[in-house]
């Protein structure tokens, strides 16, 4: 392990933004986020493999009124976004260093209102480790309140098909779906969510730099 990794490492632990349950116990911020961290009771949104946590800031700069969560196991990544977050004063976003297997030790049902997954592992080999896979779905069935979203923006094809055939065999409500963000990004959309569109994690700027084309989905599970 490098030098700047353990030196994340040990600062992430300090992080007031941070927090690392220990994993297949019940967390105890577990239906407390609102009223023990964020103290208000507006939306929570979950980022999941947020990786660097740049989605997750730069939603939270735009949407003050929300309440954001960046979840991911790969804390020196964390720590590029939480620290930011700290150093912009940002108080609407946190981070949660957990496996997204067991993201029902951390929330209650209906506690979560949104879910962002943002360029995740397509997992070509392991097609039940997708994370829009049934596996995971049944898990954000339980902590998402009735008429919650969750949003997908991915670079890879097979992600993306496998999505789309799971929100059709399994009747999900599709509420917005293109093969091609930026090129079909409607001229009349809302500024504020072309903005967010245009937030770029890392790893979506090296695939965009290949020229790999960003797809997105939105819709409800029920």
């Amino acid at each position: 392990m490098g030098k700047d990794k353990i030196r994340r490492f040990a600062l992430i632990k300090e992080f007031p933004n941070v927090f690392e349950p220990k994993i297949g116990d019940e967390y105890e911020m577990k239906g407390k986020w609102r009223s023990e961290y964020f103290k208000n009771d507006h939306p929570i949104v979950l980022e999941l493999g947020c990786g660097k946590g740049e989605y997750s800031v730069g939603l939270a700069k735009h949407f003050p009124n929300k309440n954001f969560i960046g979840v991911d196991i790969k804390g020196a990544r964390m720590f590029i976004g939480a620290n930011e977050a700290l150093e912009e004063n940002l108080t609407n976003v946190a981070f949660l260093r957990t496996k997204i297997d067991f993201i029902n030790d951390c929330f209650i049902e209906n506690e979560v209102d949104e879910i962002w997954l943002t360029f995740s592992d397509p997992q070509p080999q392991k097609p039940n480790k997708r994370l829009s896979s049934l596996p995971f779905v049944n898990r954000y069935r339980k902590l998402l309140k009735q008429g919650g979203i969750v949003h997908m923006k991915t670079d890879s094809d097979l992600l993306f098909e496998s999505t789309v055939e799971q929100i059709n065999e399994n009747k999900y409500e599709l509420l917005e779906l293109t093969w091609d963000l930026y090129g079909d990004l409607p001229e009349n959309i809302d500024p504020q969510m072309r903005e967010i569109f245009h937030i770029k994690t890392h790893y979506e700027k090296l695939f965009t730099a290949k020229g790999s084309i960003i797809k997105y989905c939105k819709f409800k599970i029920n």
